[in-house]
Parts: C-alpha cells; sequence; structure tokens
C-alpha cells in the first residue's frame, strides 16, 4: 500500500526522499522546482519533435549521446535494468485476435472443468492420490492460446516445435487430448493409477507414456536448463548438417516461484550468447509458491526482468489484460503506472481474493486523483480488472512478437492469478496449490462461471464433459490443431538402426597396450577417436566434456573432429602454431561446454533423446570427472532415464584412490553406489582396454541397432599400466559383469581362494594372488567384476523368476553358474565402497568378504591412499587369511605373524572415522 509523500522511481521501487509537500519544504526550493518543471517539460516537447521526425531510432542514437555526454562530465546514473511495471507491448502495438474468442473461450472453459473434474473425482474414489487444480487454473490462457495458434506438431512439412510444459499442469493437458479424442474417458477417470495399464502419469514422463509426453518437466529447475541446451543442440544439428534448418522454436513454461532454483536462470547467459532466437520462455507469475507469496515484499516480475534483460534476453512482459488499457490511456500524470510500481506482490495477491471496495481503498485510494480515475466504476468492474495472463489478446501479441524476433532468445513474463476460477475454494490463496478437493457448492460455483452443461442433480459427481463431434468447438479445436501439423504433446521414434562399425575399429583396443602402459582413459580416448572416423557412425558421435578435454587427453581430437561453435571461430587461438591448438569450427562435433557438469548433461540428454525428437541417431559420449556426476547433477540423470535416453556416460578420474593427488571434493568412492538407483542405466567400471571396446560395441549394438531405451555408465581412471590382451571367450563375461581373468597356478591346492577386483584395483587382487601364493602357500584366482550393478539385476531377476515359478525349474544365476564348483573362501576388492560387492553377496555360495574405500578421499600417494582405505595387495592377501580361518581351514595363529609378515598397521585409524 502507497503512501501520498512516497516518489516512485522508473523501477518501481519507492524514493525515501522528502516529497516537495513534506513539512519545512522553503519557498525557494517550491520555485526551483518549478523551474525544473518547466525545463523538463521542454525537454519532452524536444524529444517529442524528435520523434515525429526522426522515429525511434534517431531518438535512442541521441539519448545514447546524452548518456556518454553526462557520464564523461562527471553524472552517474543509478542503474536499472528494469522497465515500468506495465506491458512491453502498447495497446496500439497490437494486433487483432485472429481466432474466434468466444469459441476458444467455451473450449478452455471445457477443458478447465475437465481437468478439475479429474484431480476431484481421483481424490474421492482414492483419498491422498494428489493431483494439481491450481497452476492449469493460472496458464490454461496462456496454454490455449499457443495450442490454437503457435504450437506446430512435427510433420512431413515442419519439424515441430519442442514444449516443455509446466509439470503441475499436466491435468489440463490431459483433458485438451480428451477433447481431441487422443484420450478416453476411462484413461481420465484413472489419472495417478497407472499400474492397471490403462492410466495417466501424475506428471509428464515418457517413460511412464511414451508416445505421449516428450520431456518430464517437473523436477522443478530442470526445464529451464533442458529447454536452452535443447535449443542449442537444434542449432548444432543444423550447422553440421545432420538436420535441415527449421524455424521450430523451443517453448518451456515455468512457474514463477521455481526460477528459484538454480538451475533455472544458471545457464540463462548461453542462449544469449549463442543467438538462439529458437527459444522462447514463458514464466507463469502467479505470484505464488506451494506455501505463500513467491516475493510477498517484492515484485518478481521486476526482478526476472532485471536478470533476464542483463542477460541479453528480449524480455515481454503481460502485467495487465485489457481492461486497464482504458485506466492507462487516461494516466496523463503516469500517476497509475507509478502505483503500479509500487504495490508489491504480496499485496497483489491480497488484492485478487478481495473485494471492488477494498482495491478502491488500497490500491487506487493511495492517492486522491487515482481514487477520481476509477468513481464511475463499480465495486464489481474493479473485482474485475484482468491480469495479463488470462487476456487472449495480450498473450497473443506477446506470443507473436516472441516468434517473429531475431538474433536473441524471449521470456515472457505472464502475470496470472494461483488457481483463477476456483473462487471461494482457492483462487488465489496460499492453499490452492495444495487443492484437490472441491464441495458441491464450490463444483456448482465453478460450473457456472464457466457455463458447463451439466444439471444441478450430477454436478455433484463432478462427471466430465465432452461436446459432439459436430459441434462448433470439437471442429474449432480439430480444424486448429490441423493447420499446426497435428497434435500436442506427442512423442515417436521413426529412426532407422545404424550399421555396426566393422571389427577392425575395436581391434587395436581389444589387442591390448602391447607392453605398453597405459590408463583405461586414453584406451577409452583412442577408442573414441577411431569410432569419430568410422564412415557409418562417425558423424552421428556427440563428444561431451566440461572444460576437462586435455585432462583426459582429448586434445588431439580438437583438430580432427573441431569444437562446436555457432559463430565458427572469429580469433586466432593462442596456441595456433601448436598441431592441436584450440579450433573452434561451425561444423565442429565436440560440445566443449565450460565448467558446467549440469548443461554439459542437459547437452547429453538432448543428444541422446535426437531419435525421438528429431529422428537422428546421435550418440552421445559425456567425459567427466566423475565425482561431479551422479553426485552433482543425479536428478538430470534420473531425467535422461525417464526420457528415454541412450548414449555413454564416462566417468573419468574415477575411484577413491586412483586419482591420487586430487583429495577428499575430487575422489569418487560412490558413483556406482548412486549409479544403481537408475532402473535403466547400465553400469560398468572396467580394468583393461578390452573390456571397455567389448562394452562400447555391445552398448551400441543394443541402444543403435536393437533400439533398446538404456544407456552406459563406465568409469575410466589415469593410472597408466599394461593392457593385455582379451582372452578368447570372455565377452559374455564381461557384458554379465564377471568372469575369470586369471587362474591359480595350482587348481588342484589344499588351500582356496577367489579374488574379485573391479577397475584398477584389479590390480592389486592380481598381486594379492602372487602374494598368497609365494608367502603363504595359498592358491587363488583372479576374477574381473565390470559391472556389480548386472550382477545384481541379474540376481534380482532369477529370484523373482524362481518365486513367482515354484513348480517350474528353477533359474540360476550368473554369479551361482560362475561359482558353483569352486571351493575355497570369496574376497572383493574396488575402489568404491564395500556397499558395492555387498550389493551380490547373497549369490555367493559362501560369506563374501568386502573390501572398499568407505570414508572421504584425501590426498597422497596412490599406495598409501590403499593403505589408508585398506584395499592393496596386502590387505587383500590378509583379508584372505582371515576368511580362511574363518572356515576352519587355517589357524588363528597365522594371523599375527600375517600382520608383521605383510607390514600392516594393526592399530591405524579406521578410515571411515579419519
Amino acid at each position: 500500500m502507497g503512501h501520498p509523500d512516497t516518489s516512485i522511481k522508473y523501477d518501481g521501487t519507492r524514493d525515501t526522499a522528502d516529497s516537495p509537500t513534506s513539512k519545512g519544504h522553503s519557498l525557494g526550493t517550491q520555485r526551483d522546482d518549478a523551474e525544473l518543471t518547466a525545463e523538463i517539460q521542454e525537454w519532452l516537447d524536444s524529444l517529442d519533435y524528435v520523434l515525429g521526425d526522426g522515429g525511434p531510432d534517431k531518438v535512442r542514437r541521441i539519448l545514447e549521446e546524452l548518456q556518454i555526454h553526462a557520464f564523461e562530465k562527471g553524472v552517474r546514473f543509478p542503474f536499472s535494468a528494469n522497465t515500468p511495471y506495465i506491458n512491453s507491448i502498447h495497446e496500439t502495438e497490437q494486433e487483432p485476435y485472429p481466432g474466434n474468442r468466444e469459441i476458444e473461450h467455451r473450449l478452455k472453459s471445457i477443458i478447465r472443468w475437465n481437468a478439475m473434474a479429474m484431480v476431484v473425482r481421483a481424490n474421492r474414489h482414492h483419498d491422498g492420490i494428489g493431483g494439481h487444480i491450481s497452476t492449469y487454473a493460472s496458464s490454461a490462457t496462456l496454454l490455449e492460446v499457443g495450442f490454437n495458434h503457435f504450437f506446430r506438431a512435427p510433420s512431413n512439412g515442419h519439424d515441430g516445435d519442442m514444449v516443455y510444459f509446466q509439470g503441475h499442469a499436466s491435468p489440463g493437458i490431459y483433458a485438451r487430448a480428451f477433447m481431441e479424442g487422443r484420450l478416453t474417458e476411462q484413461q481420465l477417470e484413472n489419472f495417478r493409477l497407472e499400474t492397471g495399464g490403462n492410466g495417466l502419469s501424475s506428471y509428464p514422463h515418457p517413460w511412464l507414456m511414451p508416445g505421449f509426453w516428450q520431456f518430464p518437466t517437473v523436477s522443478m529447475g530442470l526445464t529451464s536448463i533442458q529447454a536452452i541446451y535443447q535449443a542449442r543442440f537444434n542449432r548444432y544439428l543444423e550447422d553440421r548438417g545432420l538436420k535441415e534448418p527449421s524455424d521450430a522454436k523451443v517453448w518451456a513454461f515455468m512457474g514463477d516461484g521455481e526460477t528459484d532454483e538454480p538451475e533455472s536462470l544458471g545457464a540463462i547467459t548461453l542462449p544469449s550468447r549463442e543467438g538462439l532466437d529458437n527459444l522462447i520462455f514463458v514464466i507463469n507469475c502467479n505470484l505464488q509458491r506451494l506455501d505463500g507469496p513467491v516475493r510477498g515484499n517484492g515484485k518478481i516480475i521486476q526482478e526476472l526482468e532485471a536478470a533476464f534483460r542483463g542477460a541479453g534476453w528480449n524480455v515481454i512482459k503481460v502485467i495487465w489484460g485489457s481492461d486497464w488499457d482504458p485506466l492507462l490511456n487516461k494516466d496523463d500524470d503516469n500517476l497509475l503506472i507509478r502505483r503500479m510500481g509500487e504495490a508489491v506482490d504480496g499485496e497483489y495477491q491480497k488484492y485478487s481474493v478481495e473485494s471492488g471496495d477494498y482495491i478502491r481503498k488500497h490500491f487506487f485510494g493511495a492517492y486522491e486523483p487515482l481514487k477520481e480515475l476509477v468513481e464511475h466504476y463499480s465495486d464489481q468492474e474493479l473485482q474485475r480488472l484482468n491480469r495479463g495472463g488470462h487476456d487472449p489478446v495480450k498473450v497473443y501479441n506477446a506470443y507473436k512478437r516472441a516468434v517473429e524476433h531475431r538474433g536473441s532468445p524471449t521470456v515472457i513474463l505472464a502475470k496470472t492469478i494461483k488457481g483463477y476460477g476456483l473462487g471461494e475454494s482457492g483462487e488465489g490463496k496460499n492453499i490452492s496449490h495444495q487443492q484437490k478437493k472441491l464441495n458441491e457448492e464450490e463444483l456448482t460455483a465453478f460450473r457456472n462461471r464457466f457455463g458447463i452443461p451439466i444439471s444441478d442433480t450430477e454436478v455433484a459427481d463432478a462427471p466430465f464433459y465432452k461436446p459432439p463431434e459436430d459441434s462448433p468447438v470439437t471442429q474449432y479445436l480439430h480444424e486448429k490443431r490441423e493447420k499446426l501439423g497435428g497434435y500436442l504433446p506427442v512423442r515417436k521414434s521413426t529412426v532407422e538402426p545404424i550399421p555396426m562399425p566393422e571389427d577392425q575399429v575395436f581391434a587395436e583396443t581389444l589387442a591390448g597396450s602391447d607392453g605398453r602402459a597405459v590408463s583405461s582413459t586414453m584406451a577409452f580416448v583412442r577408442l573414441l577417436a577411431k569410432l569419430l572416423r568410422d564412415p557409418g557412425i562417425g558423424d552421428l558421435i556427440v563428444p561431451i566434456v566440461p572444460d576437462e578435454a586435455r585432462t583426459f587427453g582429448m586434445e588431439a581430437l580438437f583438430r580432427q573432429a573441431g569444437i562446436y561453435s555457432h559463430a565458427g571461430q572469429v580469433y586466432e587461438p593462442v596456441d595456433r602454431e601448436n598441431l592441436l591448438y584450440y579450433k573452434e569450427a561451425r561444423d565442429g562435433q565436440i560440445l566443449e561446454e565450460g565448467i558446467t557438469e549440469a548443461g554439459a548433461m542437459a547437452s547429453f540428454i538432448a543428444a541422446g533423446t535426437a531419435y525421438a525428437n528429431h529422428g537422428v541417431n546421435t550418440i552421445p559420449m559425456y567425459i567427466y570427472y566423475s565425482m561431479f556426476g551422479f553426485q552433482r547433477i543425479g536428478d538430470l540423470v534420473w531425467a535422461a532415464a525417464d526420457q528415454r535416453c541412450k548414449g555413454f556416460m564416462i566417468g573419468g578420474t574415477a575411484g577413491r584412490t586412483t586419482l591420487n593427488g586430487e583429495g577428499l571434493q575430487h575422489q569418487d568412492g560412490h558413483s556406482h553406489v548412486l549409479a544403481m538407483t537408475v532402473p535403466n542405466l547400465l553400469c560398468y567400471d572396467p580394468a583393461f582396454a578390452y573390456e571397455i571396446a567389448i562394452i562400447v560395441r555391445e552398448g551400441l549394438r543394443r541402444m543403435y541397432v536393437e533400439q533398446e531405451d538404456i544407456f552406459y555408465y563406465l568409469t575410466v581412471e589415469n593410472e597408466n599400466y599394461e593392457m593385455p590382451p582379451m582372452n578368447a571367450g570372455v565377452e559374455e563375461g564381461v557384458l554379465r559383469g564377471m568372469y575369470k581373468f586369471r587362474p591359480a597356478t595350482n587348481p588342484d591346492g589344499k588351500h582356496r581362494a577367489h579374488l574379485f577386483g573391479s577397475g584398477s584395483i584389479l590390480n592389486e587382487a592380481l598381486q594379492a594372488q602372487v602374494l598368497l601364493s609365494e608367502q603363504f602357500g595359498i592358491d587363488a584366482d583372479v576374477w574381473s567384476v565390470t559391472s556389480h550393478k548386472e550382477l545384481r539385476r541379474d540376481g534380482l531377476e532369477v529370484d523373482r523368476w524362481n518365486r513367482l515359478h515354484p513348480d517350474a525349474e528353477q533359474q540360476t544365476t550368473w554369479i551361482q553358474q560362475q561359482l558353483v564348483d569352486e571351493p575355497g573362501v570369496f574376497v572383493a576388492a574396488s575402489d568404491y565402497m564395500k556397499l558395492l560387492p555387498d550389493s551380490i553377496a547373497q549369490w555367493f555360495p559362501r560369506k563374501l568378504y568386502s573390501l572398499g574405500t568407505d570414508g572421504f578421499g584425501r590426498s597422497d600417494t596412490r599406495e598409501a591412499l590403499r593403505d589408508h582405505f585398506e584395499i592393496d595387495a596386502r590387505f587383500i592377501a590378509y583379508t584372505t587369511l582371515t576368511a580362511l580361518v574363518d572356515q576352519g581351514e587355517l589357524d588363528p595363529g597365522v594371523l599375527p605373524d600375517a600382520i608383521k609378515q605383510l607390514n600392516i598397521n594393526p592399530d591405524k585409524p579406521d578410515p571411515v572415522k579419519a
């Protein structure tokens, strides 16, 4: 609420300076003010003359020169990235609405009803099933204008627009699809009841509705970053000649409260830097979060305008509906605009639930001239003054301006009321987000407000309503969508299988390193270089790296594949004389994302879903510091899984002891544990180059030939050691998760053991094999465990099948098949938490002894770190001895001597607590 003695700055904030009418203001000052006012008027008259004579460009040039001149003379202006709190598009700039307003209003009202009825009915039948009414209620006009006039579906003549729908608005999207005949009444009845096979998912989930939803958007904050990198990837495909150039847009609908998430605004400089005018954000500013106001004491629209304008976006504000235009036209002294800028969002939220009399007193009553401005308005007319996001004319003109804009992305900030249309049951109230139930009186009020033809006897049941197919409303709906190419949302996959690379592409990697010590990271990078040269799939590979290419030895690919830049390379790089200089190119293949794992993962998702979104089988290979994968951007990995994404995530410098110098926040000992949570992600921790080749080849076959909806996570390390050639017959074991790498020299020895290692720790198991044989007379087999997750998946599947088929011949797990006739004890070690081998222990014939790197990492040599975490060859050998003692095969007296013999400090700190 404002006060007459408070002046308002251009950006709508309050100025604490005394007003000219305050007590003690001198007569001389008043005379000075009068002279200043006259001078200002002269300047304004001159500006009007220049505007009329030379137009806006001439005015802008003069103002720029004046500002520069003033700055040179020492005049400093307070910075503001804001424009006044009014619509960006003036009434006189508007174009006529092209649709039938009456029919569209009718259509929107029916969809509102069915969306509400779907949630209400679901919660009557199954209390607590949930659902959201208020988000769609506030965004119905924003969506319907888009559906009727802008959102293009993929068709023979057009790629179609990509629309990221606001997740909580899903009931409205379902209600429209019901009107279109794409969903049945039974499906609406089964909202959030999916396990029976004929229901609707709570939110946009491509995994659950693969023919309907394109993008999962309800993990708030992820819509923005995914849409940004999707728009950039669309340009990438065009610049590389993988698809024809298109004017298709990427639309991202979000809520204003959602912008609190760091991912929402964290990447907004990229699209302006890249000139992505194919990107349009629509932020539904209903001023409310789940619990209360977004910015009760401030103005979220002004805050977002400043952020986006500062980042270089084209900002279009849609704040006031057409009912405000006559008042603004009469606002000659800009007092109404001043008052609009003065009121804070908490007050606007209050106005949306109060009477016209309240609005007259508390909004217009702040200044006497404003009170006089609306004295001929009734209380009902004041209460009906609408917000821009509910006005189709205002929304249409904003959208049209956005799609025609060139050179930068556009954000539309549309002011709405949360729960619009719900009346006393929740409109504009803090509880509206959680609103799921309406009583008979509230349903009747809703029906009456939107004119739904349902009788008084039926209304209490909240029945669905669908007009006849030959009705004007239904025909109009189909005609509009037909002109725009078809129905949305829709997800289609029409790609053909890729040709598999020839065997020679993998031959060198399968053959090992010929006595040379190399890291598994370098083995992968060399394989990647060969795949990039493959004539069948080379152009389809999308290497992605977040500013760590040189760390991973990928700089040779700069020249081979180039770094993608829509602008090309307009500068001469400092290392231009070097063979491996930093080469940017418009048709570059590598996405060098900078220091942003979230952005890189968003690019991975865009590339990994291109088979469905573009009909192009791009193959993302995203290599990054493993520590900054699942731990940092696990939510995006989950979104990738939901979208049926394909590709290879490569966790480089993996393991808690192989990255020896980096310390606690770089050393990954748990990414494989976190990866366990993603159902369609296959995870491998290969030790040798040939294992990598086998896994990558199989991944290409399953994802891009068989077209399975899976993706891969591989960890590779920077520790150099000799890569052996592949032995015959190991492929199945590598892929299923475990195989015998080196048998014991004496398989018939008195005491037997089996040592299981993964990644670079397999080498420690091999050294332990020698220690046990030479110093203790224990014969041990060494097994390479390439995937704990695949072994666990297999175990769970077999257990389930056996449990549900008690009368059939019982199946056995891969672990059981491999170990059924193997005597001895079992000891497993990895560079990850003990939880990893523990996850498969239940399928071993006898107890599995697990060693791992539980606790915080630290900087030191690999030898010291492996001693600290107790996973080196000495501890593997000693644990084997303790296991044999436990099994009664050795006398306990051997253990004290073994501790001394192996130089183990029994009193060293527990690594978990250290």
